[in-house]
């Protein structure tokens, strides 16, 4: 099961709710706590080559394309 098919399930036990929490605790995937899924993009989720400084959080792809108008100079 991926972590887009556990959601579908829960249409099912709308009038169950002890059965919805218990069915929640025992499939819905834990939270990533290290490795490169643990961040995505801001912009447009990629999951590798984030850039992190600042809070700004967006992959290198993104920070290219909105540099400038974040005020950064390009110096090369």
């Amino acid at each position: 099961m991926t972590a887009s098919d556990y959601r579908k399930f829960l249409k099912q036990f709308t009038r169950k709710p002890v059965i919805r929490n218990r069915f929640l605790k025992n499939n819905k995937p834990k939270e990533r706590t290290t490795g490169i899924a643990r961040k995505k993009c801001e912009r447009c989720g990629r999951l590798g080559a984030m850039i992190n400084k600042y809070g700004l959080n967006l992959c290198r792809h993104c920070f290219r394309e909105i540099a400038v108008d974040l005020g950064f100079k390009k110096y090369s």
